[in-house]
């Protein structure tokens, strides 16, 4: 398809659009309209599927609105939901109402955008649903050979009946089709490995777009730029230099009333083996032979085919408890919200160290610490160098660090030494600093739905998790979760609003990360 060159190759723009969209989506627009195939293709149907749960109201339903309004969607489109709910249309916009982010002057747009939405109740497992939901795909204008786009926003317990249902009723004869599948991807290797072979049992890879949500921010796919894009960094970035790898995730919250849903998976699972390994496999891989899906993840499972199992020597385990005189519910310990059970030990922090076994990152530890109820909310990835070797300035030059802040607040720093001004030759540690919103100041960043949206609509399926990618992810965290829960191995406790448990650090310092704790980077846009 003409319209996948397009999608893999989505850059900056530098006239901006209407609606103070992102400059990206200017240079985007022109890209996707000048693409004949795209611009005049036949109808497309995006189904949601599970239309009336929280994933399709926040996320799903805003980010079709968005990319409606900003015209990046083929001309003929049709939205169509489809869940248990006796709802309707109107229904439907007056729940999403508070995360469409629609303006007064765009009253009317969204109107229109509400006009062609559609809605069907049914039962996911049974097939007669299905048929009334094909008849009714059939049934919109060129419907019959439309290209069908269908998103499960449903639990994973449902997936096998609605894609089977969807193979055997749905299937468009004459346009293609295409499965978006959202995460958990099963919660071990072998549920996992059902779950793959099932589905490729009903579909082709091609068909088939495993969504994580992590691989649509602007600062994980700027991973491969900086990377490849850059001379100065080529030479730099292996074992020679690097003493550390660190891959950072924390939010501020804890489960807020979510915890039975948490307590199933934990954050390992919700977090760690997924959004961490993704972007640990975009910093260690080597360079593609070019940006095409299938080249950009080989590389990526070479990586994690190099990643030996966890074990739990390398890895540290919390559990959130409530601030001491802290009030309010919001400061309260995991235990202590009711839909987690008095007993559970399903761990609210991780610190995990990774080693990826071959010629570029031999011996260099890749630590992965996530968690909740922690003192910040931040997502960022820190490669620490190796010291200057040959001091001459007494032991005063700290570790140079190159961090890329993936949220909030995105940017790329590098730590540095600098002459402190004035008479002396003092060292100081400073940054050479590309904050996304001081650089890009009229720039408003996409949502990582939208790209990853688009993507499917243009078939990209770089920023996708392929079969093979997610089976060598699992191989690497099922022994490690599967010992976990077995032994019921007891999490550290640690204070809500702490960095987490003090071991996390003290493992840190064991594989050779160095803290000096002596420079905090501060966002020049908030000063």
């Amino acid at each position: 398809m003409g319209s996948r060159a397009s999608a893999e190759k989505m850059s900056a723009a530098a006239t901006p659009v209407p609606l103070s969209r992102s400059e990206v989506f200017g240079q985007l627009r022109r890209e996707l309209f000048e693409d004949e195939e795209f611009r005049q293709s036949d109808t497309h149907i995006f189904i949601i599927l599970g239309a009336s749960g929280d994933l399709a109201k926040k996320k799903i339903y805003p980010t079709l609105w968005w990319l409606f309004r900003d015209r990046l969607l083929p001309e003929d489109t049709h939205f169509v939901g489809f869940a248990r709910s006796n709802l309707t249309v109107d229904d439907i916009r007056v729940h999403c109402l508070p995360y469409l982010k629609a303006s007064e002057a765009e009253q009317e747009k969204l109107s229109r955008f509400f006009q062609r939405n559609s809605y069907l109740s049914g039962r996911y497992g049974e097939e007669e649903s299905f048929r009334r939901l094909d008849a009714h795909l059939g049934a919109l204008p060129r419907g019959a050979a439309a290209n069908r786009l269908f998103y499960l926003a449903l639990p994973p317990s449902v997936y096998q009946d609605v894609t089977r249902n969807i193979r055997h009723t749905c299937m468009s004869s004459k346009g293609w089709n295409r499965v978006i599948v959202e995460k958990p991807f099963g919660k071990d290797l072998e549920s996992s490995d059902r779950l793959s072979q099932h589905l490729s049992t009903l579909f082709t890879e091609d068909q088939i777009y495993r969504i994580d949500h992590y691989l649509g921010k602007e600062m994980v796919q700027n991973l491969m730029v900086l990377r490849f894009g850059n001379r100065i960094f080529g030479p730099i970035w292996t074992r020679d230099s690097v003493a550390c790898v660190v891959l950072t995730f924390k939010e501020p919250f804890g489960t807020q009333g979510r915890g039975g849903y948490f307590n199933e998976f934990g954050i390992i699972r919700d977090v760690m083996q997924n959004h961490l390994l993704q972007m640990l496999s975009l910093v260690a891989m080597e360079k593609p032979a070019s940006t095409s899906s299938d080249d950009v993840r080989d590389e990526k499972v070479k990586v994690l085919k190099s990643v030996q199992p966890l074990s739990l020597d390398n890895v540290v385990l919390g559990q959130y408890v409530g601030e001491p005189n802290g009030e309010g519910e919001a400061r309260l310990g995991y235990l202590d919200d009711e839909t987690v059970p008095p007993d559970s030990s399903t761990p609210t922090f991780a610190a995990a160290v990774l080693y990826v076994q071959n010629e570029r990152w031999d011996g260099v530890p890749f630590v992965l610490r996530c968690g909740k109820a922690l003192n910040e909310r931040k997502a960022e990835v820190r490669l620490q160098f190796r010291d200057v070797p040959g001091d001459i300035f007494s032991s005063h030059c700290k570790r140079n660090e190159l961090v890329v802040r993936v949220q909030p607040d995105e940017a790329v720093y590098a730590k540095m030494m600098t002459k402190k001004p004035g008479m002396s030759m003092q060292p100081e540690e400073a940054e050479l600093d590309l904050t996304y919103h001081s650089r890009y100041k009229d720039v408003k960043l996409p949502d990582a739905y939208e790209r990853l949206i688009l993507d499917v609509f243009c078939g990209s399926q770089m920023h996708f998790v392929r079969s093979d990618e997610l089976r060598e992810a699992w191989r690497i965290f099922t022994p490690l979760l599967h010992q976990i829960e077995a032994e019921k191995t007891q999490p550290l406790p640690y204070t809500y609003g702490s960095r987490g448990p003090v071991e996390a650090d003290e493992l840190l310092k064991k594989v050779g990360f160095r803290y000096e704790g002596t420079y905090k980077w501060v966002n020049p846009h908030r000063l």
